[in-house]
């Protein structure tokens, strides 16, 4: 069965702003939340939906995919997955917080044990002859890692964590509250479940500390500006034993001062004096690896374009390379020597003449054109 619109699913426009979209969200999720609609497989099923729909909705990058691409988001969008929001406590903590004494978000949940560690982002400049050739460099990242003394157990050796009392381990106390069945962090444990009699000193039971990291990425040949590269467990290590982040690597690749980029192929435009064009000659044209010698015919004229084929950049799909064009651009020389003057003017006369009788067809085309427009 195919999947309905996200907007359909949350009740708004697709213009709709981050804070309409939370209202929103807010008003049919707690319509349809499985803690008001027991033993009903139809409800649980739309608030699964509903769910979905904000995860990706509420995440501005996955929402400009979604928005181009639909549900077919490829690359763009693949990988998310909707967002577990067990219960009332969870989902509306934060409008309830202060009434029923527990704090806004995830609740204990985000706080407790097995928490996974944040993603890091690290922006990276590389140039055309990183994108021709491919790169593998050495970040130095600051980060929260896994402490060495506890290896990340937050606990001093020969000691353990203990399951929490109160809440039996499971980090939250359920209470009910009129209609509503609310969850809270548990008081004991600070919603973590589990109580440390014996903290490691250095990282003060939380199972991390504050360092740098040499991580090695390789950049494979033909990437684009703006792309991101994904390493996994590379991020921040994860809290009381969870699993790490993912470390993010967005290339900006670097203008060149002579080429421009267009997908695989190089564009540049060179310019040549006015006896190269008439006469013809070989000019050196600069590529990403030397100089290349490129024949240009006589009577070359300004915006003529020629191509150097297997001179572009790779795909990361494939090692064909695109081309590099070369636009020509003839430059008029503004100080003549008197005998320069002269001979051009001579040229000028016996030009004159030659236009009369058709021999520069562009010119004696326009001047045809003009004739006929005003007479």
């Amino acid at each position: 069965m195919a999947k309905r619109d996200y907007y359909e699913i949350l009740k708004v426009s697709r213009d709709i702003d981050q804070e309409g979209l939370k209202k929103a969200y807010r008003k049919v999720a707690l319509e349809y939340h499985p803690d008001r609609n027991p033993d009903d497989p139809e409800a649980e099923e739309t608030f699964k939906e509903i769910s979905e729909a904000y995860s990706v909705l509420s995440d501005p990058e996955k929402r400009q995919a979604y928005d181009r691409f639909g549900h077919s988001m490829g690359g763009a969008g693949a990988g998310f997955q909707s967002q577990d929001f067990g219960s009332f406590g969870d989902l509306f903590g934060d409008l309830f917080g202060e009434a029923f004494g527990f704090s806004g978000g995830r609740g204990g949940r985000q706080r407790g044990r097995g928490q996974r560690g944040a993603d890091l982002r690290y922006n990276l400049e590389i140039t055309l002859d990183d994108v021709l050739k491919g790169l593998e460099k050495s970040l130095e990242i600051p980060k929260m890692r896994s402490c060495t003394d506890c290896h990340g157990s937050g606990v001093n050796e020969g000691s353990k964590r203990e399951s929490c009392g109160q809440c039996g381990g499971a980090g939250q106390v359920l209470f009910q509250q009129g209609l509503f069945r609310i969850q809270r962090p548990c008081d004991a444990c600070n919603g973590a479940g589990e109580i440390i009699r014996d903290p490691c000193r250095p990282c003060r039971g939380s199972g991390r500390t504050e360092g740098m990291q040499t991580i090695s990425v390789k950049i494979p040949p033909g990437v684009g500006d703006g792309s991101r590269l994904r390493l996994s467990n590379e991020g921040e290590a994860g809290i009381s034993g969870g699993p790490p982040g993912d470390l993010y690597v967005v290339l900006n690749v670097k203008s060149h001062p002579i080429l421009e980029r267009e997908d695989q192929n190089l564009h540049c435009e060179v310019p040549i004096t006015f006896v190269q064009a008439v006469l013809g000659a070989e000019i050196e044209v600069p590529t990403l690896e030397g100089k290349e010698i490129l024949r240009v015919p006589e009577g070359t004229q300004t915006g003529g374009t020629f191509r150097l084929r297997g001179k572009g950049l790779p795909s990361l799909r494939s090692s064909v390379r695109g081309d590099q064009f070369v636009r020509i651009f003839v430059e008029v020389p503004t100080k003549l020597s008197s005998r320069q003057r002269e001979i051009l003017e001579e040229f000028a006369e016996e030009t004159d003449a030659e236009v009369s009788k058709g021999s520069h067809p562009t010119i004696h085309g326009f001047m045809e054109k003009l004739r006929n427009l005003f007479d």
